[in-house]
């Protein structure tokens, strides 16, 4: 019982080491969700600096509007802190999993709605100048997919999807067009816009 015990407390005033093996890996014996559950406090994405580079680059090559920006599933802060870097200070950010990374690298706090939550149209009423997903939309089921892309299309026309392989891949009849995409070390920037 005092070993149960000290699990909670250790689970709580400290993140889970997470193990160093491939992430799929990881994702075949726990799950995504099981994965970001058990160690999504101390997540870091090895693919930062491809994420900021790519950032940086997308928002000069597309002139992109950071007024107000978005850094969905947020991680530990990749997005938000390549666009600090740049001068921008308006974001916002969502990940249920790995908020508690996001907080401690970014100072800020990050809400913890789920992708089903946002199908569900959680952030309506919401506006965004642009929304940056990194590393997760190919993560969702492609029955969920739609609806989420749907949900984003109503609170913003510029999508920023930031992914380690060529998914996902938004079809026109969801109501985005592919404008552009940038590679670095096989990490891709996909632009979007919503159909006017």
């Amino acid at each position: 019982m005092a070993h149960k015990s000290h699990k909670c407390v250790h689970k709580s005033t400290k993140p889970v080491a997470i193990p160093i093996r491939p992430i799929r890996q990881e994702y075949e014996q726990h799950s995504v969700r099981g994965f970001y559950e058990s160690f999504g406090a101390a997540y870091r994405n090895p693919h930062e600096g491809a994420i900021a580079k790519l950032v940086a680059l997308g928002i000069d090559r597309w002139e992109l509007n950071c007024d107000r920006v978005l850094d969905l599933a947020c991680g530990s802060g990749e997005v938000t802190l390549a666009l600090r870097s740049l001068g921008y200070q308006n974001i916002s950010g969502i990940d249920p999993f790995t908020y508690a990374a996001y907080r401690q690298r970014t100072g800020n706090e990050a809400e913890t709605y789920s992708f089903e939550d946002i199908a569900d149209g959680v952030l309506s009423g919401k506006n965004y100048s642009l929304i940056i997903c990194s590393f997760a939309l190919h993560l969702v089921s492609l029955s969920w997919l739609p609806l989420i892309i749907y949900q984003l299309s109503l609170i913003t026309s510029s999508l920023v999807i930031i992914t380690p392989n060529k998914t996902p891949n938004l079809k026109t009849e969801w109501g985005w067009i592919l404008l552009d995409e940038i590679a670095i070390n096989r990490v891709r920037a996909r632009l979007y816009q919503t159909e006017k």
